[in-house]
């Protein structure tokens, strides 16, 4: 966070401790995330071969369903395509169904443009309190050893953008995209709101997203009862009509010049944007700090399972801190 309540003198404060309540139910959940059958349903033989189609050209073998499996266990795993192919031809033996699984190729080649169809949310059917933050994440490249080696050229080391939206309430990622590094944060954010099924009733986001044209991007699609949460800038001025007709962005300035910066993060609740980055620390160490794919559609689709894989742990279960006095 940009501004730290008593940050002057923060040495003189002990470290708030915290103990998880529900311990016996997260620890079970903990254990499921790794169990087979979590990933692995009864349900996924009927819609594994794809239906037949009409037109022209060759018939699919393979249902997309099958294709989002495989790829799923693929990276709760962390197996590259040809161990995934592997892993899952060895659990149809065991489980003894009569089903032919795709070669490392296919996924490859399947995975490419792959849509998976949005999921509904299930925690909750209440308005979404939204928070939005993007990250970076590594892909493949040449390495240090082989430009040395055979002297060449070095390549600027390139990344992929991750777009993530959290739903503060459900704690589920109600959005997500996945961009080239010269994609602003702005310019992904009407992406990541038409994921959305649901009414927003609060965004925060921090200052990458300060400005009148995402403001009245959010005004015009959840009307104008969404409490937006943007920290201006330090320099950020007034508007020229902001004595008759203040905006929202008016008003936050006003506020943070009257009352303080910190004050304001308080007041609109934009301290909370602070759970977004811990979604993006949770990204990186559950899926991983770099893509594994090397074309950019398979990583957009590597990027969405990713998406799933989050959701479904958060719906196994998750702690619940209370505080220890």
């Amino acid at each position: 966070m940009p501004h730290k309540f008593n940050a002057a003198r923060r040495h003189k404060f002990k470290k708030k401790r915290h103990r998880i309540s529900n311990w016996s139910q997260y620890n079970e959940s903990l254990r499921q995330r790794g169990d087979v059958t979590i990933w692995l349903s009864p349900e996924v033989e009927a819609a594994w071969r794809a239906e037949r189609r009409k037109t022209r050209g060759g018939q699919p073998v393979y249902s997309d369903l099958a294709i989002i499996v495989c790829l799923t266990l693929g990276m709760v795993y962390k197996q590259p395509l040809r161990q995934t192919e592997g892993f899952v031809r060895s659990l149809v033996k065991i489980m003894g169904l009569d089903l032919a699984v795709p070669d490392y190729s296919t996924f490859s080649r399947r995975g490419s443009g792959l849509v998976l169809p949005m999921e509904t949310r299930a925690q909750t059917n209440g308005p979404i309190h939204l928070v939005v933050d993007s990250t970076g994440l590594k892909i493949f490249g040449e390495g240090e050893w082989l430009e040395n080696k055979h002297k060449t050229k070095v390549k600027r080391k390139s990344w992929r953008k991750l777009h993530l939206g959290l739903d503060l309430v459900s704690c589920d990622l109600v959005c997500s995209d996945l961009t080239t590094d010269g994609v602003g944060d702005t310019t992904a954010l009407p992406g990541l709101l038409d994921q959305i099924d649901g009414d927003v009733t609060q965004f925060i986001a921090d200052g990458a997203y300060d400005g009148e044209p995402s403001s009245d991007m959010l005004l015009a699609r959840f009307g104008g009862d969404i409490q937006i949460v943007i920290p201006p800038p330090k320099n950020a001025i007034l508007s020229a009509d902001a004595q008759d007709r203040p905006t929202l962005r008016d008003r936050r300035i006003t506020a943070i010049r009257t009352g303080g910066r910190m004050a304001w993060q308080v007041s609109s609740g934009y301290n909370q944007r602070s759970r977004g980055e811990t979604q993006m620390g949770r990204w990186k160490q559950v899926i991983g700090p770099k893509m594994n794919a090397r074309c950019f559609p398979n990583q957009r689709t590597e990027a969405k399972i990713g998406t799933r894989i989050l959701n479904k742990m958060n719906g196994l279960g998750r702690a619940k801190f209370e505080a220890i006095l």
